[in-house]
């Protein structure tokens, strides 16, 4: 027992503290980023050129934030419940076996039409537009799908920015005004309407129409409760990486629509979520924020 004759090392403990955060940050960092994703990001920030997005645009604040980990897999579980949306994942992606390798693809195309030069910006949507050709099917109750069909593209880019707005709302470090949040949803138009969407919305109001006409097509399936599932608990990840990724989850799916974690069998218990999950969650991110060079 430590007594007052035997004081604790307190630059020990200090340092013992620091390397639990390196060892967790680091981990997420390689899971999410890959093992180059910082010299990658370096790289692309320094290429001159002009850019797909605006320098003061809020897109780059939002987008550079790391509350957008918490974001992206809202958006995840929210495209699930559209059924053509999910059927194409389930039937054509690989999220089973490589879910990182989808979450860094995703993350380097995001960041490439936000930070990269234009021309780099426009060879990874011509790269993402190709593979969507190739996504077409049929659902399990035979409704054909495809990947480029405007009304899908539309729904998929709605999910995606009201999640990261959802998400940078509650855990993103600089605070948007009700005007930059029109503005993202203006400036962020533009990298749909290249992929393909149609009557894409330029401002929270018109974002907000698009989901409410959305819902009546979204439901529960078997594909959609089982990526819920996996993604809540991926497999292979180290104790490090279980201790950052369980709260940013557990962040994403309470940032959810009640009705949406309904259809996904997600739990709904809004006073822990406010008391509890949220400092978890925030505390996680943090850990991100702390690691990065500044």
């Amino acid at each position: 027992m430590t007594s007052l004759l035997n004081p604790p090392d307190l630059a020990a403990i200090g340092e013992h503290v620091a390397s639990v955060r390196r060892a967790i940050a680091g981990a997420l960092d390689r899971r999410i980023g890959g093992p180059d994703a910082r010299t990658r990001w370096d790289a692309m920030l320094a290429a001159p050129g002009e850019r797909l997005v605006a320098e003061d645009s809020p897109v780059r604040i939002v987008h550079g934030d790391i509350a957008m980990l918490v974001g992206g897999l809202r958006a995840i579980l929210l495209q699930s419940l559209h059924p053509r949306a999910m059927a194409g994942v389930a039937q054509h992606s690989n999220y089973r076996t490589d879910p990182w390798g989808r979450l860094q693809r995703t993350a380097d195309f995001l960041g490439a039409v936000t930070f990269a030069p234009t021309e780099q910006a426009m060879q990874s949507i011509e790269v993402v537009r190709a593979v969507h050709l190739r996504v077409v099917g049929t659902t399990a109750k035979g409704e054909p799908y495809s990947a480029s069909e405007p009304h899908l593209l539309r729904w998929v880019h709605i999910a995606e920015i009201d999640s990261f707005l959802a998400a940078h709302r509650v855990y993103g470090a600089t605070k948007l005004t009700a005007a930059d949040e029109d503005r993202y949803v203006a400036d962020v138009a533009v990298v749909a309407e290249l992929l393909g969407a149609d009557r894409v919305p330029k401002s929270v109001e018109e974002l907000r129409a698009a989901l409410r006409e959305f819902s009546p097509e979204l439901r529960s399936s078997k594909e959609a409760r089982e990526a819920a599932r996996y993604l809540a608990v991926p497999p292979g990840l180290s104790a490090p990486e279980r201790v950052g990724y369980g709260p940013i989850f557990t962040g994403a799916a309470s940032l959810l629509p009640i009705r949406s974690r309904l259809l996904l069998r997600l739990p709904v218990f809004p006073v822990t979520e406010r008391l509890v999950v949220r400092p978890v969650t925030s505390a996680a991110l943090s850990l991100g924020r702390w690691s990065r060079p500044r």
